[in-house]
């Protein structure tokens, strides 16, 4: 299983360049196939020339953006696309504590939140069972 930064096949030219950088994705890969991915990269953190942490340089590149969806390959291995100096810009020097702690926050409440319905679809399937049981 691997993470990658990867770009869909339209959106790479003939010479295997970006075309629209801001439709990067993050992807996990198991079998040659997308097993899940993120929404599209933040220019802040990927395409910054101030933030050179995680800037993005190539991509796989995969048939479409679709879990289940193939990654090319060619004959060294994956296929990648390049991102070229033109796509970055001076976006700044992002607050990346700030950014991490809001997406640890975030995770966290989803992760809640997923464990509260989980356990009132538990409570509520137990209900209909005793309910069920008493009307015997």
């Amino acid at each position: 299983m691997q993470i990658r930064h990867c770009v869909e096949e339209e959106n790479v030219d003939e010479n295997m360049i970006v075309k629209d950088p801001t439709k990067i994705r993050h992807v996990v890969i198991f079998g040659g196939k997308i097993k899940s991915m993120s929404g599209y990269v933040d220019p802040a953190s990927h395409l910054n020339t101030n933030y050179h942490l995680h800037k993005v340089s190539k991509c796989i590149i995969a048939k479409k953006f679709e879990i289940g969806s193939d990654i090319l390959f060619g004959i060294n291995g994956f296929r990648f696309a390049s991102v070229v100096s033109s796509h970055f810009d001076n976006y700044g020097y992002p607050d990346y504590t700030k950014n991490l702690s809001e997406m640890i926050e975030k995770v966290n409440n989803l992760m809640k939140s997923k464990s509260i319905n989980k356990a009132k679809s538990k409570k509520n399937t137990l209900e209909n069972i005793r309910d069920k049981n008493a009307s015997y």
